[in-house]
């Protein structure tokens, strides 16, 4: 093996690594957003339709599910990267 072949996959290698540190960020942006949105909702049509507290519960709960849902996804997506890296080509 060459140094340029080395190079190159120490290369691809850095840029897996870095798109897996990214999605991880990502999937934590969203997860915080998601809750957050989910309140916010829950706390405006409590104020809304006086309500106080069951749809800000409500959607706070719906916020954490749709950050589940989205973890779920993400986790699916990276076991797909990692069975994309182990596959020799």
């Amino acid at each position: 093996m060459s140094d340029r072949e080395a190079d190159d996959r120490d290369e691809v290698a850095r840029h897996e690594r870095a798109r897996r540190q990214a999605l991880a960020y990502q999937g934590a942006f969203e997860a915080v957003a998601a809750i957050l949105i989910g309140a916010g909702l829950g706390y405006w049509a409590d104020s809304y339709f006086d309500t106080s507290p069951f749809l800000l519960l409500i959607g706070t709960g719906f916020g954490f599910a749709s950050f589940v849902v989205r973890l779920l996804r993400l986790g699916k997506l990276l076991q797909k990267l990692d069975a994309e890296s182990d596959d020799p080509r």
